[in-house]
């Protein structure tokens, strides 16, 4: 079984940064790709974010290229996604999650197993 466990979420000004954490338990973390998505209230769940498991390539959603970034310390089994210049249109409930071993699909979150209890980020204007 795998945990996921989420934090850093928080209230910010427009123009702000949050750094968001994702760490997991269990062994495996290393030999996944991980991801990141978000769900505003009213609004389906979207791709954020997901980066390969050995780190080396990452994929990103086009309203947040540029401004954020996914990064993975395998030793620490933990995700991380810096946000910078937030903009209110990014206030959502952030997830990680655990995606395959081959980095496809990655903007699908049907491709991914393993679920946080995801962690609130809120920007005001």
């Amino acid at each position: 079984q795998v945990q996921l466990v989420e934090s850093g979420g928080g209230l910010v000004q427009a123009g702000g940064s949050l750094r968001l954490s994702c760490a997991a338990s269990g062994r495996t973390f290393s030999g996944y790709a991980m991801g990141w998505f978000r769900q505003a209230p009213g609004k389906e769940r979207e791709f954020v974010a997901a980066i390969s498991a050995s780190g080396g390539s990452t994929y990103y959603a086009d309203s947040v290229k540029g401004r954020f970034t996914i990064s993975r310390d395998n030793a620490k089994n933990t995700v991380y996604l810096q946000m910078n210049s937030l903009k209110p249109e990014d206030t959502a409930v952030y997830y990680c999650a655990r995606g395959p071993r081959i980095p496809l699909g990655l903007r699908l979150g049907k491709e991914y197993d393993y679920w946080g209890q995801g962690t609130q980020v809120t920007v005001s204007s």
